[in-house]
């Protein structure tokens, strides 16, 4: 029934949003490790950038650390989505602790082209952002380290012996207008360098970032669920401020400012690659508190990867 004092809310769902293949071979991993081996499982880092995820897990026997010192010997242990630097394997092999990975394929596949460019004697730049996990463990997993840029304005300062044998790698989860032009000062001060256009950002953070253009030219407002420390959230914020529109990330409906609604007939709503869709639809029922909702979902990319898992959890073959 019509709730006559409320104002009509439009709200305009991105598509695609939240969860990607990588986010969600990751969180099966470790809820099959749980159900093969038993609680407690070990995992080194966040396994994807969401604290609800993570609580969800840690409730069902995951045990969170930050260094494999804080693994007990002989204790499941899985590496998260974001990947390992070369050294953190090695130390996990020397105590002998059973390994589960989970670093994302796409990752996987940018650590396999650094190494490949140090294995032709090129010196590797990785387009990233410093402190990020999976920057870290590219830089761990290529020979002979890496310079590492963050923007343009880097460009000029890095220093490589040879102009005319360097390569590049990009974190998966940047923004591509950024990484774009970041690709573009490279090109021009080393022209000889070798390295995709963006094809590293990976198809997921691409769709999700493109949906957010389309989605912010038709909204007043624009929020976006996800966390604050997910590099792949605040590009999506991002592009919504660029575009000229009020841009907010939140990690959930708690987080949502009754102000922010003053102005705005027409809301956006996306969530970044590790957020699950609950949370989007507690948003929606949230926003229900200040006006009679009408939701649409746009049109956008269909998204059917799906990645295997490590071979210690894949299903048994079915009897014949």
């Amino acid at each position: 029934m019509t709730d006559a004092g409320k104002r009509p809310l439009r709200v305009l769902l991105a598509k695609p949003r939240g969860f990607c293949a990588g986010v969600e071979r990751a969180i099966e991993i470790v809820e099959r490790a749980l159900a093969t081996y038993g609680p407690p499982v070990y995992v080194r880092h966040e396994i994807v950038h969401n604290k609800h995820v993570v609580e969800t897990l840690r409730a069902k026997g995951a045990v969170f650390v930050e260094e494999l010192d804080e693994v007990p010997p002989g204790a499941v242990t899985v590496f998260s989505a974001h990947g390992v630097s070369t050294a953190v394997e090695k130390e996990a092999r020397k105590r002998e602790l059973p390994v589960i990975d989970a670093t994302c394929p796409l990752v996987t596949k940018v650590h396999k082209e650094g190494r490949n460019h140090a294995r032709k004697g090129r010196e590797v730049i990785l387009i990233g952002h410093a402190g990020h996990p999976e920057v870290e463990g590219t830089q761990g997993r290529i020979p002979g380290g890496v310079h590492l840029v963050s923007s343009a304005a880097d460009v000029p300062h890095v220093q490589v012996l040879d102009p005319l044998n360097v390569a590049y790698v990009t974190q998966t989860t940047l923004s591509v207008d950024d990484t774009r032009e970041i690709i573009d000062a490279l090109r021009a001060r080393f022209p000889a360098i070798k390295g995709p256009d963006v094809n590293d950002i990976c198809y997921a953070t691409q769709n999700r970032q493109q949906a957010v253009r389309d989605l912010a030219t038709q909204v007043d407002l624009l929020l976006v669920v996800g966390a604050r420390n997910s590099s792949n959230s605040n590009r999506l914020r991002e592009i919504g401020a660029e575009i000229g529109v009020p841009s907010y990330l939140i990690d959930d409906a708690s987080c949502l400012e009754p102000a922010w609604l003053a102005d705005a007939g027409t809301i956006g709503v996306t969530a970044g690659a590790s957020a699950p869709e609950q949370l989007v639809q507690e948003l929606i029922e949230r926003l229900g508190d200040f006006g009679e909702i009408r939701v649409e979902e746009l049109t956008g990319a269909d998204e059917h990867m799906q990645f295997k898992l490590p071979r210690q959890l894949a299903p048994a073959p079915a009897d014949a």
